[in-house]
């Protein structure tokens, strides 16, 4: 397949003409253009916030024509920006001061699915507290804005306040990580209505907006599927890799295979493959059943060539502590069920530091 160039895309948008009779282009609306492995992102600099209602439009036709008219486009994402004139004026913000948030996180990790439904919450959220009994340091990012799980599987709840400076949000705190949610934002029964731009725009306040602080580990719990939202925080967030749950079952594979090759094609390592719900065991009798199927993720980690993680069973102790706010790994640590999430934690680690398994974590103090 051709690649597509940034030329292509301009030589496009030129068509795209404003009330004026000028394009998009000649005006200089077009910014923070990248193409990369045949997948473009940019702004529309609109001026002014209020202009959003009235640009919507012009951006999904910018959407639209990049899509119709350059062969070779695999995914598009167009967002609108709007800078007041004196902050046009400022000098450009180094790399601390644009991701002020998120400048002191080692490493970024995201835990993804092809589909929901597969435990992917539930995992996560595990994990990271499993991440945090090694003596780390961690956070979590609850990155599905529109169904967001992380306050209730952590117990948690109340609107974050701002630091003194009030441009930053102080995250909540729950069993020792620091959480940063939409579910704080939004009542847990509110639905939130947005466009793609307005989404964007969100994860990337939750990262960089917020005091995280010194973090070793970030955890962020994505959205399941591969749309603009995860696309954009592949590209955008500074990811040291992603763990991609998935189910037994051959329907969730396929689901999970295109998860993997989003990362794979936005350069973010897959750490390796995590196969929930691998089987269930009867808590009355003991007997084992292969509810979903059984394996078909080591084998297909196996075929991909990247590690398998672990296997975690269906079970009723560890959907009923997430849903009481007392994930298993805090409630029942010394539980057969926690030991996996922590084996699993310390396979990441290892993989994360360059560490050898048997040996506890580096913690550098500074």
């Amino acid at each position: 397949m051709a690649q597509v160039t940034e030329d292509q895309v301009l030589s496009a948008l030129s068509r795209l003409q404003l009330p004026n009779g000028k394009s998009v282009v000649e005006m200089n609306m077009i910014t923070g253009l990248v193409v990369k492995d045949n997948m473009v992102q940019f702004s529309l600099d609109i001026g002014n916030p209020e202009n959003a209602d009235k640009f919507e439009p012009m951006r999904k036709a910018a959407e639209d024509l990049i899509k119709n008219d350059v062969k070779g486009v695999l995914a598009v994402t167009a967002i609108l920006t709007a800078e007041k004139p004196q902050e046009k004026a400022q000098q450009k913000p180094d790399a601390q001061e644009k991701n002020a948030g998120a400048f002191k996180i080692t490493h970024i990790v995201a835990v993804a699915s092809g589909k929901g439904g597969v435990g992917k919450s539930t995992t996560a959220i595990n994990l990271a507290l499993a991440l945090k009994k090694l003596g780390l340091n961690v956070g979590m990012l609850d990155a599905d804005v529109f169904g967001p799980s992380q306050p209730r599987m952590l117990g948690v709840s109340g609107k974050p306040e701002t630091s003194a400076d009030g441009k930053m949000l102080d995250p909540k705190e729950g069993y020792g990580l620091k959480v940063m949610s939409m579910g704080f934002l939004v009542d847990e029964d509110q639905p939130v209505v947005w466009r793609g731009p307005m989404v964007m725009g969100a994860l990337q306040q939750m990262l960089n907006d917020v005091n995280w602080g010194a973090l070793d580990v970030l955890i962020v719990d994505m959205p399941p599927g591969t749309g603009d939202a995860q696309l954009t925080m592949a590209q955008n967030v500074p990811l040291a890799g992603s763990v991609i749950i998935s189910t037994p079952q051959d329907i969730a594979l396929i689901d999970a295979r295109k998860g993997l090759n989003m990362f794979r094609k936005t350069d973010v390592p897959v750490l390796g493959i995590i196969e929930n719900m691998s089987y269930f065991l009867c808590p009355s009798c003991g007997d084992r059943s292969d509810i979903f199927g059984h394996g078909g993720a080591r084998d297909e980690a196996e075929k991909l060539g990247i590690p398998f993680l672990g296997e975690i069973p269906l079970h009723m102790d560890i959907r009923e502590t997430s849903d009481n706010g007392n994930p298993i790994v805090e409630s029942d640590p010394n539980s057969a069920h926690a030991k996996i999430y922590n084996d699993i934690a310390s396979q990441l680690w290892a993989s994360l530091s360059g560490e050898p398994q048997n040996t506890g974590p580096k913690i550098t103090i500074s």
